[in-house]
């Protein structure tokens, strides 16, 4: 355990016992804090991976640094994060602190230039972000609100929005997702047991392409439906 310790020089072996702790360390780590941590960089969030980020670096790169000190500042910090998270659920001016209430950008298509201010962002960014949801006319927006995650949720005029089979009284057929039921000629076996199908079934229902399952490199099934997915031909 020499390489927990600060040292004049570290063997490439220790090196590597530094890099393996260290990501073994975060990983766990990470995902004591929750998925969300990694999935939506808040406020705090942003404020943790980075600061997580330069204590672990620097045992990695000066061999005079124990990681003894970068691992229990690590815990603290992340006891504080987790703490704080929980407070923030606690306690609504510590909530409203974290996580602003969302800013409205335009209303009704009016736009609000004091809120642009004060979300910090310019009216060319607002456009662009209209121009990716296909509103090329202010006056056709209802709503556009500033998340507090940092993007903008913006809703057309119900005149503007597209015709959906519910407005024409169209009945359609249940939502049916597609999911991977064979990879690289590997069943996932509780998908199959979800379905309430063997492996007898399955190969019955690939044989009219594949004799075996473990040529399949790629089979889906949606609803009751199996589709299998071969290789293009070579010209």
């Amino acid at each position: 355990m020499d390489f927990f310790e600060s040292k004049e020089s570290l063997t490439t072996i220790e090196w590597i016992l530094r890099g393996i702790v260290s990501f073994i360390f975060l990983v766990l780590s990470t995902k004591f804090m929750g998925q969300r941590s990694i999935s939506q960089l808040r406020f705090l969030d942003f404020i943790i991976a980075l600061t997580l980020g330069n204590i672990i670096a620097h045992p990695l790169s000066d061999e005079k640094l124990g990681m003894k000190g970068s691992i229990i500042t690590t815990l603290v910090l992340i006891v504080l994060y987790v703490s704080t998270t929980w407070l923030s659920l606690k306690w609504t001016f510590l909530k409203r602190y974290m996580d602003p209430l969302p800013i409205t950008l335009i209303d009704k298509g009016q736009i609000h230039f004091h809120n642009l201010s004060k979300a910090r962002i310019s009216i060319d960014y607002l456009l662009s972000e209209l121009r990716k949801e296909k509103a090329g006319d202010l006056k056709q927006v209802s709503l556009a609100i500033w998340e507090p995650g940092g993007t903008i949720s913006i809703f057309m005029d119900t005149q503007y929005q597209p015709v959906t089979p519910a407005d024409l009284n169209i009945q359609t057929q249940p939502l049916s997702i597609s999911k991977p039921i064979i990879i690289d000629g590997k069943v996932d076996m509780s998908l199959l047991l979800e379905l309430g199908k063997d492996l007898t079934w399955l190969s019955t229902e690939i044989s009219h392409t594949h004799k075996k399952i473990s040529d399949v490199r790629l089979a889906t099934i949606t609803g009751k439906t199996i589709q299998v997915y071969s290789e293009p031909k070579k010209d």
